[in-house]
């Protein structure tokens, strides 16, 4: 039995295989999984009823599991910062996001880097979240 908090098996074969520079989405339940993102990403679905998981849920288990460079995020035509932004940050500790239009957003997403797509139940619109996964840094890393 494992003693982190992230345990799903084929995430953890993805973020295994994945390196520095891979891209990780946690994707809303209303983004398009399969089109929005490169055939060659996993794409893991745990969108199991209305609300449940949460965008929030895989995050604070993948940023147990993970050293994060960066964020991406999809942000409305009005430019209203979604509620969630602030949820993310806060996840996050510290590492900023970097907001897109809808459509750049996708673009941003379909590159070769983005190597799993996780698909939760998240009902608040704009709750897409793009990971760059970092380095680890060992304690007497000075870089």
């Amino acid at each position: 039995m494992l003693k982190t908090k992230l345990l799903h098996p084929e995430i953890l074969r993805a973020l295994g295989s994945a390196g520095h520079g891979s891209k990780v989405l946690i994707a809303d339940g209303n983004y398009p999984f399969t089109t929005g993102s490169p055939v060659t990403a996993t794409k893991v679905f745990l969108n199991l009823m209305p609300g449940i998981p949460k965008v929030t849920d895989v995050l604070e288990a993948l940023a147990s599991a993970i050293p994060i460079e960066a964020a991406d995020v999809m942000v409305p035509d009005s430019y209203a910062r979604p509620d969630i932004f602030a949820e993310f940050e806060a996840l996050l500790e510290g590492v900023p996001l970097t907001e897109h239009s809808r459509f750049e957003f996708y673009d941003v997403v379909r590159s070769p880097e983005t190597t799993l797509v996780i698909a939760t139940a998240e009902q608040r619109r704009y709750a897409n979240l793009l990971l760059t996964i970092g380095v680890v840094k060992l304690p007497d890393d000075n870089l």
